[in-house]
Parts: structure tokens; C-alpha cells; sequence
């Protein structure tokens, strides 16, 4: 096998370190992986590629003994196992690194690398002088400029989780797996990891490692798997270099027309909304983009890839370096969401729960919270209330037993009209939408289609995040698709497919 990164050939090496044959895994409603067969051989880096909700994640997770498989059998070093327990894949020397590890955030780098694996003075004090001197020299031999004794929480991102793939390093292990390792990172920071998965893989230890950018593919993988749907699709072997993302994007896609929703068509009026100049570190490229009214705009993006950043900044949620903001011809660039709202703007976060709903309040009060200004004067205006919350309960066919039902105890669909509701009821022009249907049916989901697109008939502006490409795809009216915080495609008509969108996070040459 031809390898990308200058390893000969891998033809007359042992057995794999590792297989899978045939495993299945299923959740309510939704097969994440079917009949897969996948092979890691030692020195190996093996990339695993394809979109969101396409099986990659549940694989490391059943690698890594955090699922059980519902079938099929997993071999390492010859011994057969149905399933693995985390313990059991520690112990075999599967170390993982996850997008969302969360490490001790009030103890130092030093410390978190060897939590788990403390060195001890006597066996009874921690010996921290050896710590440190193993962590900065562990930092050292993979060329990571690191202060390990700094508190773990005061660092940047991008040195967080340098320290989380120190700490896996720490523990020598025998299979490493990499989940989109580089998305905090920029270009000299990723060439430092794909420098470092290199000299890992050189000592014989095997790499899983899920990627999304071509140029990171072509630098550092030996194999590429292409999943789709839970199924393997595609395997390279060979030419690694010469793939493009042409290629790999028409082997992520195929999907059954019939998960399209299909939205009416309205008018789309003139430009109201404009983002000039936005840029969110002084090193960034600006970001520009409009909206015009009654227009849906659907921002495509993997997690990470600064979709939801973009839009924090525009909401005055998120500090940014340059940028401004117009909404009919006039600057409303908001320094925080208070005026942003005040000029008409409404942001629906991507955690709905945590940021968008009093749980324990009623519907009734969720519905009118953000304008109740508009209500009540000098006293209470508890009916006048009621009948506004009535009114979009019944607008908006919320399913509730009453306006007094605490929000917590809605469904996910229609936990998410009442969100909606509240931001109608403050008058917004402008709706952001972060991941606006995520963890909701699929009934529940038209229903939120049906909304937005009444919505938009009536003039309003949506712009939309969504990492579900037929949501994007049958949703939006124009797609801007966001990778490494710059804008990679713009699509209309035609062009919003399922390819031009995956080229669009994939990057390299079309």
C-alpha cells in the first residue's frame, strides 16, 4: 500500500493491530453503524472521513468501550471480543482524544497529563517536581511550547488541547485515536500535530485519526475510509496525494431524496441585513455576507469551523476584532445582545435548554420574558399576558397542557416553538438560528420547516446553522458554507448540493 507520508509499503507487515468485522450498532430510530468492517495495521495512520451523522464517532466510541456493539466482533492481537469496556480498552492501549474532553480546569497542565497516573514520592505525596520535569520534557520531545505548571483553565484553546493530547501521549499508547484533533488550531499549529501523529505513528503505534480537510488528509494518512449513513463506502489505499475533494465529497454524498423537506417557494425581497468586515482575531480574513428580507441563509460548517462564533459575534455575544453589522443602511453593530435585540435581532443558541428557556417557568412566561416591556407599565398586566402567550400557543400549535405547564416538561419540538415564540413576540426581523431542530423528531421538525418558512413569507430574515445537510440543502435559499472561520463556498440555486457543500468543508482543490 502506498503511503503519503513516506512509509514504503505496508504489504509484508504483521497482523492488524486491530479489526473490526461486521459491526452494527443501532439507537432508537437510527442505525449508526452497519455491517462495518475497518483494519488498523501498526505505524498505521488510518483517517476516517465523512459527514456529520455518518457513523465515524460511534466507531471511536465502541473502540474506546463507551457503546457496545449491538453485533459483530472486535480482534486485537488475536483475541476475539464482542465488546470492549473503557478499562478493557485502557488496558489494551486505546487512548482516545476527543473534540469535547473536558480536563481538571483548577489544576496545572503538569497535573492533568498525569491525573489518572500520578507519580508518587514514598508512596504517599505526590512527587511534583518529577511531574513537572516529565511534563515539560514530554512537551519538549513533540516540539509543543507549553508552561505545564499554568492552571489548565487560564490557557487558550488551542494549548488545552495540546495538554489533552499530551496526556493520551503520556500513556504510550498502543492505538491512538484522534477526533478532529485540529479544529482550535491554525495552519502552523496543525502542521505541528500532523508532525507529531507522524512521529507516533513511526514508532509503531497505530492512528485512527477523523478528519475533514483535505490538506490534512494528504499529509498525514496512510488509508482513508469514507463512510456514509454507518456503511463504509470507499477505501484508498494507494494515491493518497492525488485525491481531491471532488472525489471524496461524491463519496460522501447519496441520499434518499425522499429526507428532503420540500419548502414553497415566496418572494424574496432587497438586502436588509449586512455583516462588512468581520473579523474575529487580528489574524483572521474578514467575513462579509447579506441577507435580504423574507431571505433564508443557511450557514453550513462542521463543529469547530467558526459557524457558531460568527454568529455570537453578530449577536454582540462574543468579543470581536473588526467588523460591523447593518441593518437597513443604518450601523447597528451591537456590543452586547441587549442591543441587539433592541434592533430587532434575535439569536436561538444551539443549546436550547441551557440558554434559551427558564425550565421551570411556565410557557406563558417564556413566551413574553424578553418584552415584557411592551406589557407592563406600572403594574402587572397578568391577562394581557396570558392572552399574548395564548395567541402564539395557538399561532404556533404548541402542544402544552395549559399556559401554567413548566416549560421542562414540553417536548424537544415544542420546547424549541416556544423559543420562537418569545423572540416573535420582541418583534425580531432578524432570527439566527443555531442548530434549530437538533434532538427533535422528525414530525416535529416539518413543523419547525412549516414555521420558518411562514415566517419568511411574512418578511422576516433567517439565518440558519445547521451541520444536517438535507436541512440546509432544502431550507435555504442561498449557503454559505464556513471552514477554519472564513467563508470557503457561497451557493444559490442549483449549486446548493450535497457535493459543493462537502467540497466546501474539505477543502484543497475542486
Amino acid at each position: 500500500m502506498a503511503a503519503a507520508t513516506g512509509v514504503e509499503s505496508y504489504s509484508e507487515m504483521k497482523e492488524p493491530i486491530i479489526q473490526t468485522i461486521n459491526i452494527t450498532k443501532s439507537f432508537p430510530g437510527t442505525i449508526a453503524l452497519a455491517q462495518f468492517n475497518f483494519e488498523l495495521l501498526p505505524g498505521e495512520v488510518h483517517c476516517l472521513i465523512g459527514e456529520n451523522g455518518a457513523g465515524k464517532s460511534t466507531f471511536i466510541k465502541i473502540l474506546s468501550g463507551v457503546y457496545s456493539p449491538d453485533s459483530g466482533e472486535i480482534i486485537i492481537d488475536n483475541k476475539r471480543y464482542d465488546s470492549l469496556s473503557t478499562q478493557l480498552a485502557r488496558g489494551i492501549g486505546i487512548h482516545t482524544v476527543y473534540q469535547d474532553d473536558v480536563l481538571v480546569p483548577h489544576i496545572s497542565v503538569a497535573e492533568n497529563i498525569y491525573l489518572g497516573s500520578e507519580i508518587m514520592r514514598k508512596r504517599i505525596f505526590m512527587n511534583y517536581r518529577t511531574v513537572y520535569e516529565n511534563a515539560e520534557e514530554l512537551a519538549r520531545h513533540y516540539g509543543i511550547d507549553l508552561d505545564v505548571k499554568e492552571v489548565y483553565e487560564n490557557l487558550n484553546p488551542a494549548d488545552q488541547q495540546f495538554t489533552k493530547i499530551l496526556k493520551t501521549l503520556a500513556q504510550s499508547p498502543k492505538i491512538l485515536v484522534l477526533d478532529e484533533p485540529t479544529q482550535v488550531f491554525s495552519i502552523n499549529e496543525t502542521d505541528l500535530i500532523l508532525n507529531i501523529v507522524k512521529k507516533v505513528s513511526a514508532t509503531g503505534t497505530g492512528v485512527v485519526y477523523i478528519a475533514h480537510d483535505l490538506d490534512e488528509i494528504i499529509k498525514v494518512a496512510h488509508r482513508v475510509t469514507v463512510l456514509r449513513d454507518g456503511k463504509k463506502v470507499a477505501g484508498h489505499d494507494e494515491g493518497i496525494n492525488k485525491l481531491d475533494s471532488t472525489l471524496l465529497a461524491k463519496e460522501m454524498v447519496g441520499r434518499p431524496v425522499e429526507l428532503f423537506y420540500k419548502k414553497k417557494k415566496h418572494t424574496i425581497g432587497d438586502i436588509v441585513f449586512e455583516v462588512k468586515n468581520l473579523r474575529l482575531a487580528s489574524t483572521s480574513k474578514p467575513i462579509e455576507f447579506s441577507v435580504r428580507k423574507g431571505e433564508i441563509l443557511g450557514i453550513a460548517g462542521l463543529k469547530g469551523s467558526g459557524r457558531s462564533a460568527i454568529a455570537r459575534s453578530i449577536f454582540g455575544a462574543l468579543d470581536r476584532y473588526s467588523g460591523q453589522v447593518i441593518y437597513e443602511g443604518n450601523d447597528i453593530t451591537p456590543k452586547n445582545p441587549i442591543e441587539a435585540v433592541r434592533h430587532g435581532l434575535a439569536y436561538l443558541t444551539e443549546d436550547k435548554k441551557a440558554n434559551g428557556l427558564f425550565l421551570s417557568m411556565p410557557v406563558d412566561q417564556n413566551i413574553t420574558i424578553v418584552g415584557l416591556s411592551s406589557i407592563h407599565r406600572s403594574l402587572i398586566k397578568l391577562k394581557r399576558e396570558q392572552d399574548i402567550a395564548g395567541n402564539f400557543i395557538s399561532r404556533m400549535k404548541i402542544k402544552t397542557a395549559g399556559l401554567n405547564q413548566e416549560v421542562q416538561y414540553l417536548s424537544g419540538g415544542n420546547q424549541q416553538k416556544v423559543v420562537i415564540a418569545k423572540w416573535l413576540f420582541r418583534d425580531a426581523n432578524i432570527l439566527i438560528v443555531d442548530e434549530p431542530t437538533h434532538g427533535i423528531d422528525v414530525n416535529a421538525k416539518t413543523e419547525v420547516y412549516e414555521l420558518f418558512t411562514e415566517l419568511a413569507s411574512a418578511g422576516k430574515s433567517i439565518i440558519m446553522i445547521s451541520s444536517e445537510m438535507p436541512e440546509i440543502i432544502s431550507m435555504s435559499d442561498r449557503v454559505i458554507v464556513i471552514r477554519n472561520c472564513e467563508i470557503s463556498k457561497v451557493l444559490s440555486g442549483d449549486d446548493i448540493t450535497e457535493h459543493n457543500i462537502l467540497a466546501g468543508y474539505l477543502g484543497g482543490t475542486d
